[in-house]
Formats: C-alpha cells, structure tokens, sequence
C-alpha cells in the first residue's frame, strides 16, 4: 500500500473501520478526518488513528494521495464539487456509498472521472458510528470497485491494494450492474422484511398474539427491518429503477405462488422449497454479504434457579462478551431452549469453545 497521506470525510462506521484497518497494517500512514462531531475525531486522534482533524473542506487536502468520502449517499456527490479545487495531481477520490449511479453521474457532470474510483465495502452492523468501528469489520466482505471510464488500471490497483490490506476481499465491477445486483440481494430484502414486520402489526389481535409468537424464524429473517429508516430510505431514492424492476419481478413470483397455491398444486409447492433449499445451500460461508450477520447459536438447557447465570458466569470468566440472551419461547425449527447473541463471530466461536468443554448443548444457527 503506498498512500502515505488518506483523508476521510464522514468518519462512521465504515470509515472509522478503514481507517483502523489501514493503521493496522501500516501504521505511519498519516489519516485526516472530517466530520461534524468534533468528539469523535478527538477520541479517534486519541486513539492514534486520526492523525489530522480538519475543519473543514480546504488546502490541507492538497497534501492527500486519496480520498475517501463516507458520508451518506446523498451527501458524497456534494463533497465531490468542494474537494475538486484541493485535488493534488494523481490523488485519487473513493466512495463508500452502497449505490453507485448518483456519484457516478456526479464525477462524470463535474469531469472528474479521470480521479474517481468507485468503492462499496459490502459489511456493516445495526449499530452506527465511529464508536462502533473496528480494525476487522471489513475482514472477508467483498469490497466493490467500480471505476470510471477513465479509471486506469493502476487506480484501480491502488484502491484494490487498500481492500486487501484491510483483509476484504475486492471485486470490480461496473456501477450500473453493481446497483442491479444490490437492488437483488440488498435493497429488495429490506423492503420484504419491513413489509413482513408491517403485515404482522396491521394483522395481528388486540392482545397482540401475533407479536408474542414472533419468535424463531419469523424474528431472524425480519433482523434487518431493524435498520435506520433514513439510510434506507436514501438507498431506495438513490437506486429506485433497479428496485422498483427487481420488485415487479418479486409481486409477479408471489402471484404465481398465489394462483399454484389456491389451485392446491403440491408437486409446485415442493419444487418451490426444493429448489430454493438446494440453491441456497451452494451459498458461501466463507465471505460476508451485504447484510450484517447475526452471531447466535441456541443451548439447550433445563429450566433451573441460576441456569443462565451459571451460563454467563463461564462466559464471563474468559471474558467473553454477550450482546443478548433470552429464552426461546417459539422453537419450531429446532432451536434450543436459550438463544445467545454475540457481536461478531469470532466471540461467538469462543464462547461456543468454552461451553462445549462444560457439555452444554449446542444447536448452531
């Protein structure tokens, strides 16, 4: 990696994890930072990974040899236009936005497209911001590259170099078959999960029955209805025409499924599931996708005075850290009794480590 000077502006999350990673592998790489919260730069400086607060948008990016922009989508293009005067020769912008037409018709209306690389680090998590960030998060996520026209293949390197530094995995493609495919795999089960979530609410009785067995399945694949309404809602906006096509094709899926259904057509129905199942089992385990996963495995386990603070007590003594723990009251797919969430996977390996040496028994998700 030979960027000696990188400049974030917007330090959340995914920035303020980049920027960790790339001080992790090297670690005299010199970071500026921009952003509105003063107090996060200065615990980010602290913590020796911001090297420059800036004030603002100005001379001090001339000394940059890249640029990421990391605020939220609709912002990114506005930056694009008050950094252009900075742009010291062969520096190069990037992105984190997870769509990709709006900034990449910006670059192009502004004529920046001989320094602009597109970028999508395809990881995250329900929490927000840079207190949330870590050296790790992006470690086996494919990260997207999506040039310009006029990209060259060394720009292309450079910022492929970063990804990899950072332990993601880079992929290049083209923005427009980029926005396609996360509208696919991304944006649409957003919406389905919200939909599903809004189903139960408009449906369910005045004692809420509903609500109170919504345990299990129904409550992991609705996960991700959890997410900010305002960065969705920016994704929906930004990549409307891939959705609104890719949601046509899942109404029209649904209706089949309708028609088979009220004609009592079983052969469909089973092909239905079998398809889907052998399908989705030739997925990778190996890389992350776009939606954050939940690191949870169930025990079994009596319902006894001091069960769970026994269970936490051997957790704690390595210490291991638990996101959540409840009992599943609704376990029809096989769940145990004791449903423990952890914040990444490596903790979650742990702590199912430690337990197995008790003899608990474990159920993975």
């Amino acid at each position: 990696m030979s960027e000696a000077t990188i400049a974030f502006i917007g330090l959340g999350l995914i920035g303020g994890s980049i920027a960790k990673g790339i001080k992790r592998e090297k670690s005299d790489t010199r970071i500026m930072a921009y952003m509105r919260s003063r107090s996060k730069l200065q615990k980010a400086k602290e913590e020796g990974i911001v090297d420059v607060i800036l004030d603002g948008i100005g001379e001090e990016l001339k000394e940059c040899d890249m640029i990421f922009l990391c605020t939220p989508v609709e912002y990114n293009a506005e930056y694009l236009e008050k950094i252009r005067p900075y742009l010291k020769p062969g520096a190069i912008i990037t992105d984190v936005g997870s769509t990709k037409t709006d900034i990449h018709e910006a670059v192009r209306r502004l004529g920046m497209e001989h320094c602009f690389v597109g970028g999508h680090p395809m990881a995250g998590s329900e929490k927000t911001g840079y207190e949330n960030s870590t050296d790790h998060l992006l470690e086996n996520a494919y990260y997207i590259i999506t040039p310009t026209t006029c990209s060259s293949k060394e720009q292309v390197n450079r910022l492929t170099q970063i990804a990899e530094s950072i332990g993601s995995i880079p992929l290049v493609l083209d923005y427009k078959e980029h926005d396609f495919v996360a509208a696919v795999i991304s944006h649409l089960p957003h919406i389905v999960a919200s939909s599903l979530v809004n189903l139960v609410k408009d449906s369910d009785n005045q004692q809420e029955l509903m609500k109170r067995l919504s345990a299990g399945g129904f409550k992991d694949i609705t996960r991700i209805a959890s997410s900010s309404p305002v960065v969705w809602e920016q994704i929906c906006m930004t990549n409307h025409e891939n959705l609104s096509l890719i949601l046509k094709r899942y109404i029209a899926s649904l209706n089949q499924i309708l028609e088979e259904l009220e004609k009592k057509n079983g052969p469909y129905i089973y092909q239905l599931f079998e398809t889907s199942r052998d399908y989705r089992n030739t997925f990778s385990e190996k890389s992350n996708g776009p939606i954050a996963p939940d690191h949870f495995f169930t025990v079994n386990m009596a319902d006894e005075v001091g069960a769970i603070s026994t269970l936490s007590v051997i957790l704690a003594a390595k210490g291991i850290s638990i996101k959540n723990i409840g009992i599943n009251h609704n376990r029809e797919h096989g769940e145990g009794t004791l449903r423990i969430a952890f914040y990444d996977k490596e903790t979650m390996e742990q702590a199912w480590k430690q337990l197995e040496r008790y003899h608990y028994d474990l159920i993975s998700n």
